[in-house]
């Protein structure tokens, strides 16, 4: 998409618009009836819960810890996920 069919707009702006979608075609639409795109066997569908998470204190440079802040909400998922990256690159090499 190019530049001059993007526009800012503020959450505010955004919910004082008036909605283009023709809510009554897709009330009245069926349900989708066709092949599906991605064939999957429920039969055999496994839940995994996530573990949770330790909380510690660890002392971090200024210059790490801000980059990772000014990458934006998530900011401590991205680190651990990092850190995940790198013990599996470790258990890899042995």
């Amino acid at each position: 998409m190019s530049e001059k069919h993007m526009t800012r707009m503020s959450l505010d702006e955004m919910r004082k618009m008036k909605s283009r979608t023709d809510w009554e075609r897709v009330k009245s639409a069926p349900d989708y009836e066709g092949e599906p795109e991605i064939d999957v066997d429920w039969a055999k569908a496994e839940l995994i819960e996530p573990a949770p998470k330790k909380l510690i204190s660890l002392r971090i440079d200024a210059d790490i810890i801000e980059f990772f802040r000014s990458q934006g909400k998530g900011y401590q998922t991205k680190m651990n996920a990092v850190l995940r990256a790198y013990k599996e690159a470790q258990d890899k090499t042995g």
